[in-house]
């Protein structure tokens, strides 16, 4: 399925989000040119917003949609060093498409508040993890999160291409992001209802261009 027929089924089902159309369809292609350069991506945000970071990267780094073999080279290399375990570990690894959630390292975000300051938690990772072909999506409802834009001034830094998923206003977020993608709501439920439809579209679309 071509990008712009699973970008129009999902416009199709939330009519809302055709204002956010040309966002999407460019973060879909920034994503997909990232890996195809050897990037990975990073993902963060507060709350609702860190699960959210949390399932971005359950789609990208297995199967979501589509079925991911690995390739006949590291098949051989398996079986190469255990026959009969490797054979079995062959057969059930899918592809991973390299992506962090910056929420998921519970020892090192309490040490960062602890030793530096809690709103560089994510920031501080992105020095560590962040190069120049890397993305970050920096989630938001409010656009307004201390820890997400100062996550976003460093990866911008970095050389990093930032990719805001917000609400209306994009907030202060907005003039750090290359790309921000502004869903038709304000309040926080309502933006996070949004968000999903929107990440599992560009989950589906980036899978679809690699398998």
């Amino acid at each position: 399925m071509k990008k712009e027929d699973i970008i129009q089924n999902l416009t199709d089902r939330y009519p809302e989000l055709e204002t956010c159309r040309d966002e999407i369809l460019e973060a879909c292609n920034t994503i997909i040119s990232c890996y195809e350069n050897d990037g990975k991506v990073l993902v963060c945000g507060n709350g609702g917003s860190a699960a959210d970071a949390d399932h971005i990267v359950g789609e990208l780094m297995k199967s979501f949609m589509k079925s991911r073999t690995i390739d006949h080279s590291l098949r051989e290399r398996l079986t190469g060093l255990s026959a009969e375990r490797g054979a079995c570990i062959a057969e059930k690894l899918q592809c991973g498409l390299p992506a962090i959630s910056l929420n998921a390292h519970t020892s090192l975000i309490t040490a960062i508040a602890n030793d530096m300051d809690a709103d560089l938690i994510f920031a501080q990772q992105i020095t560590g993890y962040g190069n120049r072909n890397d993305v970050l999506v920096a989630i938001s409802t409010s656009g307004n999160a201390q820890n997400v834009m100062d996550a976003a001034i460093t990866a911008k830094a970095k050389g990093l291409t930032v990719i805001g998923l917000t609400g209306k206003s994009g907030g202060k977020l907005k003039r750090f992001c290359d790309i921000s993608i502004c869903v038709p709501a304000d309040s926080t439920p309502e933006v996070q209802e949004f968000h999903l439809p929107v990440y599992h579209t560009i989950c589906k679309i980036v899978e679809n261009s690699f398998y």
